[in-house]
């Protein structure tokens, strides 16, 4: 499992998250990173990764920070208004995402200003925890694509599985024995250059998005050893369909 000495500067608030945060992840996991080099030692990049549990973020967290990295989340903006984990998340340098309003649209430029300063952004393409009935990633939405578009940086996939024993999709009871194996697995940085030069538009984002999408599942797939399904669980589409069920009943 590959390690990389942390090069930046810490600062107070992620001092005293490690130290309350990693413990426990090394008491309640086993950690298996595979090709971790693959997140860039230096520059701004943005991390993409499928989401299973709650948790997840914690164990996104360890990964890079284990790779010499300090993760810059877009995070709900409802965790911001708690005083005291506000306060963590800001001095962490994290990012509030009003969701469905205005306000989106600066933590976008939030996110393309922290890449461009060289930072590490990890993005959840999918926006929520998948609800596949299996588990497997769901169609993207725009944001990774855009602020890779907008800022040519490197875009690095990472497919998980094991986040989901540890703490239950929507759960809030986690279970703790035995030890639950995390695996994570980076592919390479994806190669967005065909779309890099044109104008960003729908049809390039949907583009890279698809790319971003195609290559988290295929790094689920090689982790769980198992064939993704044909079509991907598009949420906006089945939240549509039950509504129409729900007006025929």
């Amino acid at each position: 499992m590959s390690v990389r000495k942390l090069q930046q500067r810490r600062g107070w608030a992620f001092t005293v998250i490690v130290a309350l945060v990693k413990p426990v992840l090394l008491v309640l996991t086993r950690r298996r990173w595979i090709d971790g080099e693959h997140i860039p030692a230096t520059g701004g990049c943005v991390v993409v990764v499928n989401h299973l549990s709650h948790v997840d973020p914690l164990t996104a967290a360890h990964l890079v920070y284990d790779h010499g990295r300090l993760p810059r989340y877009l995070a709900k903006s409802g965790l911001f208004r708690t005083r005291v984990l506000g306060t963590f998340l800001r001095a962490a340098g994290q990012i509030p995402v009003e969701r469905a309003t205005s306000s989106a649209v600066g933590a976008y430029a939030a996110a393309v200003e922290a890449v461009r300063a060289g930072e590490c952004v990890v993005v959840y393409p999918e926006g929520t925890i998948t609800r596949d009935p299996d588990l497997w990633p769901m169609t993207g939405k725009s944001g990774a694509a855009r602020i890779a578009l907008e800022t040519g940086c490197p875009v690095v996939p990472v497919g998980q599985w094991g986040p989901q024993d540890l703490l239950a999709p929507y759960s809030h009871k986690p279970s703790l024995l035995p030890r639950t194996l995390v695996t994570m697995k980076v592919g390479r940085p994806l190669d967005l250059a065909h779309l890099a030069d044109r104008p960003v538009t729908a049809r390039h984002v949907a583009q890279a998005t698809q790319q971003i999408m195609d290559a988290i599942t295929g790094l689920v797939a090689d982790i769980r050893g198992e064939q993704p399904p044909a079509d991907r669980f598009d949420l906006r589409r089945h939240r549509a369909e039950q509504a129409r069920e729900d007006g025929a009943s």
